[in-house]
């Protein structure tokens, strides 16, 4: 109140001159020039960019939980009824029946997860493609029940296009979601600044919503305080997010972190020469190597084999943790294909902590970070910035009225006569 009873004074011709010189003081104080200089910062920006950033918060919020509404949704395919007392196919067969089922398909994994009551998911690549088509079996029966690809994962395929590069072309979109998240980096720091309140006392109103108020003030504080609550979520989201814009970016990032960024395709020539040359296959079976992979990573999580080829020595298994506090980090094995002998350990905590923060970019973006927990945590956080561009217009709008009634009343009093004034 003691706010707006001051500013209804400022075009208030009756207002004597030491009082305007007053008034004029404390409008130029330095704190209130650094305030305003962030605040028009923070206006421009968020008007350029609002829209796009609106339409990249959104699509983000509706991927958040993508593979958990993906499995509800075609629950038919990815979930399978337990039979009392049965146990599972053997993993060839179950490998077989899928590969019978695809035309010149080759099976290259199998994922096999923590819950008894989920299809297995074998990835089968056919000659000339470049990825695989999951196709989800039922462990028990041998049935396949369908592939990955649905209705629904179109759906957040469209998403998720729209959330990289807004379903144009990637050389445009890709660099137009780009430096749009950039802004938004901004957005969240200026915003931050403009938080700060004057005086200490002010800082309980920064922090909660009056909800009793005019609409325009609950606007104003859903704006204020949600931002200010997901604000470090937000800068974490889109610090992450430059990782899949820029090139230059992701180089640095590896080179802040000291972390040699990973090349694609084998490496060294004499590894290629080794595959070229057919080693003796093995009698081992896929479970011989599940329960080393076990006995080794002794938890509760899901499994993926890359399956054993001929001209290659060695199977590699990946098993990660599941919980609602699971840190989503892969622990890793090699194994002599031949005796099942670990070769190579890799555990994801006994990396150091810059090789921990690169491997988990995505997870770090995403919200996987730390399972079930995190994810909700970045759902609500992401469901604030997508609304944070629409409160802000409506507070623009707001204070445009405003100057612009201000602006008419300035003007009739100063149309007013001294004569009109004494009468």
């Amino acid at each position: 109140m003691k706010e707006k009873f001051l500013e209804g004074f400022i075009f208030d011709t009756s207002l004597t001159a030491s009082n305007k010189q007053i008034m004029t003081k404390s409008q130029n104080t330095p704190w209130k020039k650094t305030r305003k200089f962030f605040n028009d910062i923070h206006l421009w920006l968020g008007i350029g960019a609002g829209l796009v950033l609106f339409v990249v918060c959104l699509t983000g919020t509706i991927y958040t939980f993508y593979h958990e509404i993906e499995e509800t949704i075609n629950a038919d395919i990815y979930q399978v009824e337990v039979p009392q007392g049965a146990s599972t196919l053997l993993l060839k067969d179950l490998v077989s029946s899928v590969e019978k089922t695809v035309e010149d398909g080759k099976a290259s994994s199998i994922s096999i997860p923590a819950d008894p009551e989920k299809a297995y998911a074998i990835s089968v690549r056919k000659e000339g493609e470049r990825r695989g088509t999951n196709y989800l079996i039922n462990p028990y029966t041998g049935t396949v029940q369908g592939t990955s690809k649905t209705a629904s994962s179109e759906f957040f395929m469209v998403v998720f296009r729209l959330h990289r590069w807004l379903m144009l072309d990637t050389e445009i979109g890709r660099p137009i979601v780009g430096w749009s998240t950039v802004i938004f980096a901004l957005l969240t720091l200026t915003g931050l600044i403009i938080w700060i309140p004057q005086k200490v006392k002010a800082w309980k109103q920064g922090l909660k919503i009056k909800w009793s108020a005019s609409w325009k003030r609950v606007n104003h504080d859903l704006h204020n305080a949600l931002g200010f609550y997901s604000a470090f979520i937000l800068l974490i989201m889109s610090l992450t997010g430059l990782y899949w814009s820029f090139d230059w970016y992701r180089d640095g990032l590896y080179a802040t972190f000291g972390v040699e960024r990973p090349t694609r395709g084998p490496r060294g020539g004499d590894e290629k020469k080794k595959e070229k040359q057919p080693l003796q296959v093995t009698t081992l079976t896929l479970e011989d190597y599940l329960q080393v992979a076990h006995a080794e990573l002794n938890y509760q999580g899901d499994t993926r084999i890359n399956l054993p080829t001929d001209n290659k020595p060695t199977v590699s298994i990946a098993k990660s943790k599941v919980g609602f506090f699971a840190v989503s980090g892969r622990d890793e094995l090699t194994l002599d294909k031949m005796t099942a002998a670990v070769k190579k350990k890799e555990l994801f905590s006994d990396e150091p902590l810059n090789h921990q923060i690169m491997h988990s970019i995505r997870s770090i973006h995403t919200g996987e970070i730390f399972g079930t927990f995190s994810k909700i945590i970045y759902f609500i956080s992401c469901l604030i910035a997508t609304s944070l561009p629409v409160t802000g217009t409506i507070i623009w709008i707001n204070k445009l009225k405003k100057k612009r009634a201000r602006g008419k009343k300035k003007t009739k009093v100063a149309q007013k006569t001294p004569e009109t004034v004494l009468a």
